[in-house]
């Protein structure tokens, strides 16, 4: 790839102030947002969000030291964008082929309030053997809050299925001193050794070891409270149905390239989407929007 001709194709959409296009790590196309409540980065290699930063606090959201950024391997960190499946599929990639692609850079605009928005889209032509017949669209608005909305629209004649999920992961001070609040008495499967169907009796979800939980029917909007950074995190979600909680803890971590073997105990992931017996079917013409907002707040 040349990215000094990628790069200058794309100069159009900058914004002076507020929207820098430039060449990130690995040389891969990425943008920098700039408002006056906060900082962002977006990379269009899988329409990756790598940062999200409010004025005075520490990053929202968290990235591996370790992550790969290279044309063809998903980034690890921020919030890749699982599409159009979720989790393994047997010769094809994890997670599906959306955060894998280069996503065309559609729109940019700042709006009067300070807020400023990024329209990417995915290639039509995306996924090879699987392309997925339909336009596919993520829209970021930064300011005061993080907004990531994913449309979809079904172009073909015939009934679309996919599962979609913005696989967020957030920086905190301690995993040991997380809560994680607003699940209680939801079903989750517990894919730590197995698929178990469990409920979550507790207040709040503690991570003292690899946590796993597939919540299905679960619409609410989740906390992340953090008693070392003290920041609470508000994680917001419409036309969602599906959360999932993750940290890999020490094994898991270690088996990962991409993930340092002490890094867990700065994250967790706290994911929205439509999943398993939540996917989404979208009859011709018809189109979905999976819209997250995440909000935080110190002391």
């Amino acid at each position: 790839m040349d990215t000094t001709l990628n790069l200058d194709s794309l100069k159009h959409h900058e914004i002076s102030g507020a929207v820098a296009i430039s060449a990130g790590q690995g040389g891969l196309p990425r943008l920098t947002v700039t408002t006056p409540a906060a900082t962002a980065e977006i990379y269009l290699h899988g329409a990756h969000m790598t940062g999200f930063q409010k004025t005075g606090e520490p990053p929202l959201l968290w990235m591996s030291a370790a992550s790969q950024f290279v044309a063809g391997k998903p980034l690890r960190g921020g919030v890749p964008i699982c599409f159009p499946w979720f989790g393994s599929r047997p010769d094809a990639p994890s997670h599906g082929f959306a955060r894998l692609t280069d996503w065309h850079l559609a729109a940019t605009s700042a709006a009067p309030d300070g807020r400023v928005s990024v329209r990417l889209r995915l290639s039509e032509k995306a996924g090879g053997e699987t392309e997925f017949p339909g336009k596919v669209e993520f829209l970021v608005t930064v300011g005061e809050t993080l907004t990531m909305e994913l449309h979809v629209t079904n172009h073909s004649d015939a009934p679309l299925v996919f599962e979609e999920c913005l696989h967020s992961y957030f920086t905190v001070g301690d995993i040991a001193a997380v809560a994680v609040r607003g699940l209680k008495g939801l079903t989750y499967s517990d894919r730590v050794g197995g698929t178990a169907q469990k409920e979550e009796t507790g207040k709040a979800i503690h991570v003292d070891s690899e946590v796993d939980r597939l919540f299905l029917d679960a619409p609410q909007t989740v906390i992340i409270e953090d008693a070392s950074l003290k920041r609470t995190i508000r994680v917001e979600k419409i036309g969602s149905l599906s959360t999932v909680v993750w940290n890999p803890w020490v094994a898991k971590s270690k088996a990962m390239p991409d993930f340092g073997d002490e890094e867990y105990h700065r994250m967790i992931c706290v994911e929205s989407g439509n999943i398993g017996q939540n996917q989404i079917t979208l009859a011709p013409g018809a189109s979905s929007t999976l819209k997250v907002i995440l909000s935080s707040q110190m002391g």
